[in-house]
């Protein structure tokens, strides 16, 4: 890792910010920006807090862009756009749309900046721990830029080639984890049904071959049947549409966009995505 290298941060919420901070407790000459400035004052002390998009891009290398939809990252590489990019990398770890991804990445190649998409599997806890996979799409030699940043971070990058395939990929992993939180709620509601409670059936799930690191994490909020948001449902739902949108179209694919749309009409969505099972079980009255 080059000591000289400046590096920007735009987006500091529930993912941004810790992953920002796992940067800035290893050392890193760090610039963040969040449109909430609220949420940069913890970043004061140790690096330098921009109060304008444009501000941070000048004064660093290498920017990454941590951000909730296409909306939310259009907007700010506009405004990055409007000023000169050439010489410096982007790395954006949205969530977003093929479409929106490959297209800013083209914009910035022909400003001579470049483009890395570096979606990420995990929520809110191995982002603070730096456990976070990362899937990745670019060229080479802007990977090998960025690879030492994201070691702080993360625990494995996953190098998938072209721009936009890391985003192709994090659809497809999230599509399956609307598939197992929707199944997990489901499971948990037939076994309180037949007598079994949630802290046992979650136990069997968890210690047998069906358990996974994402039926561990919501363990807890199962049992406790509490949903603070880690990852909201919103944006599960914001997921599964931008898996349609990019050719899903497979037998569970109009059951998880209806269940999460629905659950999002009853006003779920701003609670965890696990709180699909409080939805279901309202919705079929389980007893």
């Amino acid at each position: 890792m080059d000591n000289a290298v400046k590096v920007g941060f735009i987006g500091l919420g529930n993912m941004g910010h810790p992953m920002a901070k796992n940067l800035e407790k290893a050392g890193v000459d760090l610039y963040v920006y969040n449109r909430t400035l609220e949420k940069a004052k913890d970043f004061e002390e140790h690096s330098t807090v921009c109060e304008d998009i444009s501000d941070l891009v000048k004064q660093t290398d290498i920017i990454f862009t941590m951000l909730t939809n296409d909306d939310a990252v259009h907007a700010v590489y506009e405004n990055i756009l409007r000023g000169t990019v050439e010489g410096k990398l982007f790395v954006d770890m949205s969530t977003i749309s093929e479409e929106a991804s490959t297209a800013i990445a083209s914009t910035l190649l022909a400003k001579g900046g470049s483009f890395i998409d570096a979606p990420v599997a995990g929520s809110t806890l191995p982002a603070k721990e730096g456990t976070l996979i990362f899937m990745i799409g670019g060229t080479q030699e802007d990977k090998e830029r960025i690879n030492p940043y994201l070691s702080l971070m993360g625990k494995e990058v996953k190098d998938l080639g072209f721009n936009g395939a890391g985003i192709a990929a994090k659809l497809c992993i999230n599509y399956y984890l609307s598939i197992l939180y929707q199944g997990m709620a489901e499971t948990v509601l037939l076994a309180e049904k037949l007598g079994i409670s949630r802290t046992d059936m979650m136990d069997i799930i968890n210690q047998s071959a069906s358990g996974s690191g994402a039926t561990k994490v919501k363990t807890k909020s199962i049992i406790d049947d509490s949903f603070p948001a880690a990852f909201s449902l919103d944006l599960m739902l914001k997921d599964v549409k931008l898996a349609i949108a990019a050719g899903a179209d497979l037998p569970f694919t109009k059951v998880l966009k209806d269940t999460y749309q629905s659950a999002h009409d009853e006003g779920y969505g701003e609670q965890d995505v696990m709180s699909v099972l409080t939805y279901i079980k309202k919705k079929v009255n389980v007893n």
